[in-house]
Order: C-alpha cells, then sequence, then structure tokens
C-alpha cells in the first residue's frame, strides 16, 4: 500500500487584509510620533515653568539668606541639605496650588474671578517685595554655630513651610500663567514641576558659587534685585488685570 500524504488546509487570504494589514502597520508607525509630540509639548511646558521660576528666584528673601549662612559658616553639605528642604517645601505647596487650580478650571465661569484673584496676589506681593527691600535694607545674619546636617535640614524647612504666602504666590502666578496659555490641569503639573526644579538649580548653584568663594555676600545688589523683581510683579499684575478685564468687557 502507498503512504498517503496528510491533506493540508491552506488559508486563502481574505479581501480586507491588506486594508487591515497597512491600518496596523500605519498605526504603530504613528504612535511614536504622537508619543513624541506629547514628550515635546511637555518639554516646553516644563522648560517655561524653569524659566518662570528661575525669575522668581531673583527675589531673594530670608531663606536664601539663611542657606547662604548655613555654606558661609559651616560646610557646602549644610547648604546642600538646606536647599533639598526649600525645594521639598516649594514642591508641596506647588501641588497644593496646582491641584486646586486644576479643580477651578473645570468652571468656565470662575475663570475670571480667578484670574483678577491671581493678578491681585502678584500686585500685593510685589508691593510686599517694595516694602521689605526698604525695611530690610541694612539686614544682617545670623545663624548659630552648632548647626549640623540635620538641624540645617529641619530649620530650613520649618523656615520655609511656616510662610502662608508661599501657596497663595504659587496660586498667583498658576492662575495667571493657566489664563494666558490656556494650559489643562495636566499641563499645570508639568508647568509646576518645572518651577520648582528652578528653586532646586538656582539655590544649588548659588551654595557651589559661595562654598568656592567665601567671599562676604554682596547685600546691596540682593536687595536691588528684590526691588527689581518687585516692580515687575506689579507691572505684570497690572498688565494681566487690565487684560482680563478688556477681554470681558467686550463680550
Amino acid at each position: 500500500m502507498g503512504c498517503k500524504r496528510p491533506w493540508v488546509q491552506v488559508p486563502l487570504a481574505r479581501p480586507f487584509d491588506f486594508v487591515l494589514s497597512f491600518r496596523s502597520h500605519f498605526a504603530h508607525g504613528l504612535r511614536p510620533t504622537i508619543y513624541m509630540a506629547r514628550t515635546s509639548l511637555s518639554t516646553k511646558i516644563i522648560l517655561k515653568g524653569l524659566t518662570t521660576g528661575l525669575i522668581l528666584q531673583l527675589a531673594i528673601g530670608p531663606v536664601f539668606f539663611f542657606i547662604v549662612n548655613l555654606t558661609l559658616q559651616k560646610t557646602f553639605l549644610d547648604g546642600f541639605v538646606a536647599v533639598c528642604a526649600v525645594t521639598l517645601v516649594d514642591y508641596f505647596y506647588i501641588t497644593l496650588a496646582v491641584s486646586g487650580i486644576g479643580e477651578i478650571l473645570e468652571n468656565k465661569k470662575a475663570k475670571k474671578p480667578l484670574g483678577i484673584i491671581g493678578s491681585f496676589v502678584l500686585i500685593i506681593f510685589g508691593f510686599m517685595m517694595l516694602k521689605a527691600v526698604i525695611l530690610n535694607f541694612n539686614m544682617t545674619r545670623s545663624i548659630s554655630l552648632s548647626s549640623d546636617l540635620m538641624s540645617s535640614f529641619f530649620s530650613t524647612f520649618i523656615l520655609t513651610i511656616s510662610n502662608p504666602m508661599t501657596i497663595v504666590f504659587f496660586t498667583g502666578i498658576f492662575s495667571a500663567k493657566a489664563m494666558e496659555n490656556n494650559y489643562s490641569k495636566k499641563e499645570l503639573h508639568f508647568f509646576g514641576f518645572g518651577t520648582g526644579l528652578a528653586t532646586f538649580l538656582f539655590m544649588g548653584l548659588a551654595i557651589v558659587v559661595f562654598s568656592m568663594t567665601k567671599t562676604a555676600v554682596p547685600i546691596l545688589l540682593m536687595q536691588m534685585l528684590n526691588g527689581l523683581v518687585g516692580g515687575l510683579l506689579i507691572t505684570y499684575g497690572l498688565l494681566r488685570l487690565s487684560k482680563i478685564l478688556r477681554v470681558y468687557k467686550a463680550r
């Protein structure tokens, strides 16, 4: 008897196999493009937040003086842990501010009062900075020489988190930026990440410079920067307030 070969059924191509295959390959090729576009947009928003944060860092205040003193009178590590403490508090307040704004932005009717409040916060904060320049013109440094890394971290942490104006200030900044750029809640988180990163980069660079130089801090220059940024905040707040009122009046 001869050996019979097993019968094998060869599947026939369906009419739409080519179309489905092309669509599948097209979708797989499009996904990386969409991902790259979203990544590029997120990076741009983070860079905008970083730029805004670096400008705000020019408003040198008591916390900056405190950290500089730790670096000059102690060690670089004391200054570094202090910078970490400030960055941690800033991200905490940024998270609260962004989350609150994100919920409010869901209601379009709230955008006008939110923008007005944010503008007034910037104006008030600018005047407070100008007032601080006048009152603290002859500011002196005073830090205990017995500080270690643990006390440097917690003393800076408490000094930073005890300022209730921080979250109000961030709320004003983020509400103004949300109105200006029409950011979504997710985009505000990217912007906040960049803003908080500016704290670490600016103060981190400062303690590196001061730890290397160990020279006297130019108080006059810092006070001039405070006055300049205070004036810019007032101007920015007035311009934003004028624009918001003009837009809603036109409607």
